[in-house]
């Protein structure tokens, strides 16, 4: 049966076919009204429950990880902190083994420097040479009275001549002493700053492990605080760990886009050697070489880096004896050198093919092929670049580490964040369907409004006549099935 047989299933005429239908259904949901506010509050209540349950739930989740993140915050910035309390120690203990343990030799020299420098200042003193006894009573003889006696006038001029030639001797020994004290004194610079370059380099010891120490008493506080699980050094922490995550992603771009110019380098020799036209898998099989040549270079770059100890992405590398870490040092350096040498053939080799091209395509327009003025300067740049960017690209360890260890801390905090607004987002949407069941409910009444009139103006009227109130306890009654209370 069709949608319009059932339509005219009463009257041919559709209109009154309609009417009946309508009067028919409206009865119907009126003498159903109680079941259906019962069902529509209870699918809205439950629906709700439900919800809340999943929201409840998410919030649970959420907590565990954030409890979870901050843990795994603290546990990094802990051996973060652990690393760097180390590495000060071991600076702290090149410091004493490199200065403050040559201390006593120190103390000896700067005795013995402060002895000589005493010994020298004691040599240096000055004592003016004393008259002899005698020059006195030869002063008083020759000022007696000549008398007009010419034998006492030799005399007395004798003597003056005598005294004179005493005072020239007695100022040439003057001099002669002070031009020694000069000497000895010259003989003391050098000894005095032997003192003061002791002395600065002991001062310029003792302040350095000073600031180490300060350092480390920082680090220590730090790492105090880790252990107690700070709010304050977690929050510190995971700041830290957003702005690494940055920083290390636009230096990993950065990298990738070297990683472009390089593949551009040596793409097109490359295909001149293992064929331009093969390909594995769809992709060229010259693509496929210069990529292969880019990634291992990383790798090695990253195994250097690793033996170094300047990473620590692999700590089976870390861990091994000093003997074999250095000769891994050598093997992965000279492949990189060698790698580094291949890439710089491979540029030289398309400016070559290059050239050879652009010969070509002037040979078929018909023109004569000239010879560029200092072709020799772009050459030489492409090998430069084709030489050093595997060296560059070598670093790419260090931000890869970064990168990675902050993505964990990032990972978990966006995670955290989006489950916190899926369980906001389930619990409003549980009291949107609570509050779209109880408006389900004054719609189900709205269109069965004509006879619900009918029967309220019934119960006024027995109410009047029986002199009840007319809203009493069968109205609060029906009004509480019909949903204000679902």
């Amino acid at each position: 049966m069709s949608i319009s047989e059932i339509i005219t299933l009463w009257s041919d005429n559709r209109g009154l076919s309609l009417l009946i239908w309508t009067v028919l259904l409206v009865t119907a949901m009126y003498l159903a009204r109680s079941s259906a506010h019962q069902s529509i509050a209870a699918a809205a209540r439950s629906l709700r429950a439900a919800l809340r349950m999943t929201a409840a739930s998410l919030v649970a989740l959420e907590q565990r990880m954030v409890k979870r993140n901050q843990q795994v915050i603290l546990q990094a910035g802990q051996e973060s902190t652990e690393r760097a309390i180390e590495r000060e120690f071991q600076r702290v203990n090149a410091i004493v083994e490199r200065d403050l343990s040559g201390y006593p030799a120190a103390q000896r020299t700067i005795t013995d420097l402060i002895g000589r420098i005493e010994s020298d200042y004691q040599a240096s003193n000055e004592t003016p040479p004393s008259p002899p006894e005698w020059l006195a009573a030869v002063d008083t003889i020759s000022r007696i009275e000549k008398g007009g006696d010419s034998t006492v006038s030799q005399v007395l001029q004798s003597i003056q001549e005598t005294i004179e030639s005493a005072h020239e001797e007695t100022v040439k020994a003057y001099r002669k002493s002070s031009l020694d004290r000069l000497q000895v004194l010259k003989k003391m610079l050098p000894s005095w700053r032997g003192l003061s370059q002791t002395v600065a380099s002991m001062s310029s010891a003792v302040t350095d492990l000073s600031e180490r120490s300060v350092f480390i008493d920082k680090q220590m506080d730090k790492y105090e605080r880790i252990r107690r699980k700070d709010e304050q050094v977690a929050r510190a922490l995971a700041s830290s760990s957003l702005t690494q995550f940055f920083v290390a992603g636009l230096v990993l771009v950065i990298a990738t886009f070297g990683g472009l110019i390089n593949y551009q380098l040596i793409a097109l020799p490359m295909s001149e050697m293992v064929g331009g036209v093969s390909e594995i898998g769809g992709w060229r099989t010259a693509d496929i070489a210069a990529m292969v040549i880019i990634m291992v270079e990383v790798a090695m770059g990253l195994f250097l880096l690793e033996s170094l100890r300047i990473t620590h992405l692999f700590p089976i590398i870390s861990s091994m004896d000093d003997k074999m870490r250095k000769r891994m040092v050598f093997v992965t350096l000279t492949i990189l050198t060698i790698l580094a040498t291949v890439e710089a053939s491979l540029a030289y080799m398309r400016d070559l093919l290059a050239l050879d091209r652009e010969a070509l395509a002037q040979s078929l327009a018909g023109a004569a092929a000239g010879n560029v003025e200092f072709r020799w300067i772009p050459s030489i740049g492409q090998m430069v670049m084709g030489f050093i960017l595997p060296f560059a690209l070598a670093f790419v360890a260090i931000p890869l580490e970064s990168f990675i260890h902050a993505s964990r801390t990032v990972i978990g905090l966006v995670t955290a964040s989006v489950v916190r607004v899926l369980a906001y987002a389930a619990k409003m949407t549980g009291q949107m369907m609570y509050q779209a069941g109880r408006i389900t409910i004054h719609v189900y009444d709205m269109a069965i409004f004509l006879p619900l009139s009918v029967e309220h103006l019934v119960r006024n009227s027995k109410a009047a006549h029986e002199g009840d109130d007319p809203d009493g306890i069968n109205v609060t009654h029906d009004e509480t099935v019909g949903g204000t209370k679902p």
